[in-house]
């Protein structure tokens, strides 16, 4: 009942309150704040935060509805956790702070200002010149045994493995990747990162999966490929360098002997720039039947073995 009396004597109060007189300074600080919250969900956006920001979103809804139920106990142990969450959440996000901090830095505020782009045209992720080359240099590398490991950006960037590598920020070709990936030159060791249409960075270090169901005959690239498809939601393109076979990962999982059609048809559906929401909806339905979707692959690896 406390709750209904105080949104009462709210509203009562909003309704005898006289508009107040509004000054240049409260445009530009209206402006300010809007700028500066606009920077703070782009940021959330283009990292890991974006996946946290909405399981926080779900647990903030949990305590509204038990608020509302009055559930005491379930009540008290959210505010002892609170304090301890906002320390986990600065120490978990350590490096992103660090480097949004370092942008902030280094930004040009009036430039941003009035460069947001907040209606810009729904545009393909890549070109169907860069899907065409993708695919002809993966297959071109693989019929000669050159390894490979290209990861395609999606939604979440990759800011933090691009810097673990070297800056390339040129044009994707076919040329350009098997000249990158050629055996002994200086930038075919690790891997490079894809945004649209520009090899963004090389030579990038990435996590390796722990999953023990990936098979033992599979070399570090394929776990490499794995692992970032783990903690992101990009796509990695692998060249075997002991078969010349083609794999594909994403979501955690490792599809092997990719043909160039199969390779076409994914690189395809990835071009569209709301195909990774599209699968996100379905991971539920889909997520019964995982089990099974495992042991068929093993079964499909075990025939072509």
């Amino acid at each position: 009942m406390a709750f209904v009396e105080t949104v009462k004597n709210w509203v009562t109060n909003l309704v005898d309150i006289s508009l107040p007189n509004i000054h240049v300074t409260d445009i530009v600080e209206i402006i300010l704040i809007a700028f500066f919250f606009y920077l703070l969900l782009v940021w959330i956006k283009n990292t890991r935060a974006w996946m946290l920001f909405r399981g926080l979103i779900v647990i903030i809804v949990f305590f509204v509805i038990a608020a509302l139920l009055q559930m005491s106990t379930i009540l008290w142990l959210g505010e002892k956790l609170l304090s301890a969450g906002i320390v986990a959440l600065v120490v978990v996000f350590q490096p992103e702070l660090r480097h949004a901090l370092e942008t902030l830095g280094r930004s040009n505020f009036l430039k941003n200002l009035f460069t947001m782009n907040l209606g810009r045209a729904k545009e393909k992720r890549f070109s169907d010149k860069t899907l065409t080359d993708l695919v002809k240099a993966c297959y071109d590398m693989g019929s000669v045994k050159t390894g490979a490991l290209i990861v395609i950006e999606k939604e979440v960037q990759l800011t933090e493995y691009e810097r673990t590598g070297i800056a390339v920020d040129a044009i994707l070709t076919r040329q350009l990747l098997i000249n990158i990936f050629e055996k002994n030159t200086p930038l075919h060791d690790g891997a490079i990162i894809v945004r649209g249409d520009r090899v963004v960075a090389a030579t990038c270090y990435l996590p390796l999966t722990d999953d023990l169901m990936l098979s033992k005959d599979l070399g570090t690239r394929h776990r490499a490929a794995v692992g970032i498809s783990e903690v992101s939601d990009s796509v990695t393109l692998v060249v075997s360098e002991e078969t010349g076979k083609i794999s594909v990962a994403e979501k955690g999982k490792l599809l092997t002997h990719v043909d160039e059609k199969e390779l076409t048809e994914i690189l395809t559906r990835l071009q569209d720039q709301d195909y990774g929401r599209k699968e996100s909806k379905k991971e539920d339905a889909k997520d019964t039947g995982s089990d099974d979707g495992k042991e068929e692959m093993k079964n499909e690896k075990a025939a072509k073995g």
